[in-house]
């Protein structure tokens, strides 16, 4: 096929051929050869080989040579010309890791796992030749069902493989397209960039540069792996342990241990503050000793109210269906929730222990400390997770664990402060 055009620029809409584009600081300097240097080496390409070869239009550096070939402002790099084969060659065996590392993603943006490896159309094209461009390049491609329309590596629209088989042969990709594209940018949080895949329900997302130039896509299966290596990383911040990239038999005994420890020294020493709030109740333990039989029970259903509500902030969060300016929304509706499911622990645990005990006062006293208890944990359940996102923290960090110890310490502190007014009432 033609390869270039009146402006000596190379025309690579028709595949997949060339389909990364080097920003303007790869092309600068000596980057611009560098880069293509080195990912020769990587791939065993030998760079030798090219030396002297120079049919590319345009110059005879390699600067040009970018130039032509990615449509960015000519640099002389002083460096041989590469030729279309050996370009074409190095591209194809690039893999995407090579290619992330050396153009210096983050590790946690879109540029780190997404791919080159998708089919492009110039908006011109037929819808013959767009069919003939999947047969040619369809093989290469991570996916043939989403194809892209870009002029200058400037995305302007998406074609899917539905379209062209109910379209007319000679329809252009112009006439097809969708124009409304939703994109996201290289630098954008991978586990964001799923959760917009999934939202959406692509079967894969076009990342683009800050000059809106198509880079690169995110594919469904590489999103899955994205938000089950979030998930995993959330359940062991949530268990108290740090994260491991390593599965469980292949995680040593030695770094399972130094996992958990930290965690739980951390938890072991904020529960001395619940140990503290027991020590100054002694007189009340010495006046009535059956008050310390409900404090596992009243602890234990805090604990679980709390658990509840941190979850489903957390997964909440995770989805996008709730995000911290909705804090006065979820506190409303958490705390209705909590009313309602604290009332009725209350009544079945009061009139439980008034049959058992025959003493109305202490099961009155049991049923307003659950209902306190209900409603505090509840609270801090909810504004927690929110409140850490807020500061740009993990909500995982202060999940289960961390909010059990919290809710303790204030379960506790009702518990014996409503006792002694109680109490102290009725001996006045």
């Amino acid at each position: 096929p033609q390869m270039y055009d009146g402006q000596n620029r190379i025309q690579m809409g028709e595949g997949v051929g060339l389909k990364w584009n080097f920003s303007q600081r790869y092309a600068t300097d000596i980057q611009a050869s560098a880069v293509i240097q080195q990912l020769m080496e990587n791939h065993q390409i030998p760079y030798r080989r090219y030396l002297n070869r120079s049919d590319l239009p345009g110059g005879s550096t390699l600067g040009s040579a970018v130039s032509a070939l990615f449509g960015i402002p000519a640099v002389d790099v002083g460096a041989p010309v590469l030729s279309m084969h050996s370009a074409r060659e190095l591209m194809a065996v690039s893999d995407q890791d090579s290619l992330n590392r050396l153009l210096n993603y983050p590790a946690d943006s879109a540029g780190s796992i997404m791919t080159p490896e998708y089919i492009r159309l110039r908006k011109d094209m037929t819808v013959t030749q767009a069919l003939d461009v999947i047969r040619r390049e369809g093989e290469n491609s991570e996916t043939v069902y989403t194809l892209y329309v870009t002029e200058r590596n400037k995305l302007l629209g998406v074609v899917s493989a539905r379209d062209l088989l109910l379209a007319g042969p000679d329809q252009t990709m112009e006439e097809l397209m969708d124009d409304n594209v939703i994109s996201v940018q290289v630098t954008d949080d991978k586990e964001e960039v799923a959760n917009e895949l999934n939202r959406y329900g692509f079967i894969a997302m076009p990342v683009v540069d800050s000059e809106g130039m198509l880079v690169g896509i995110v594919t469904v299966d590489d999103a899955t792996d994205v938000l089950i290596e979030e998930a995993t990383e959330d359940f062991e911040r949530m268990a108290a342990m740090q994260p491991s990239e390593d599965s469980y038999f292949a995680t040593s005994v030695f770094k399972h241990a130094r996992n958990r420890i930290p965690w739980l020294l951390v938890l072991m020493l904020s529960a001395t503050f619940t140990g503290m709030i027991l020590t100054h109740y002694e007189a009340a333990f010495a006046a009535m000793p059956l008050l310390v039989s409900f404090i596992p029970m009243l602890m234990d259903t805090g604990g679980n109210c709390g658990n509840q509500s941190s979850t489903l902030m957390i997964r909440g969060m995770a989805l996008g269906e709730i995000e911290p300016k909705d804090i006065l929304r979820v506190v409303w509706k958490e705390f209705r929730v909590a009313l309602l499911v604290g009332v009725v622990l209350a009544v079945v645990n009061g009139v439980r222990i008034w049959i058992m005990y025959g003493d109305f006062m202490i099961g009155v006293l049991i049923a307003v400390t659950l209902l306190a208890a209900v409603v505090i944990a509840k609270l801090i359940g909810c504004m927690l997770p929110l409140g850490v996102q807020k500061v740009g923290l993990d909500p995982a960090l202060i999940a289960s664990p961390f909010i059990t110890t919290l809710v303790d310490a204030c379960v506790i502190t009702v518990y014996f402060t409503i006792a002694v007014q109680m109490f102290s009432a009725l001996q006045g």
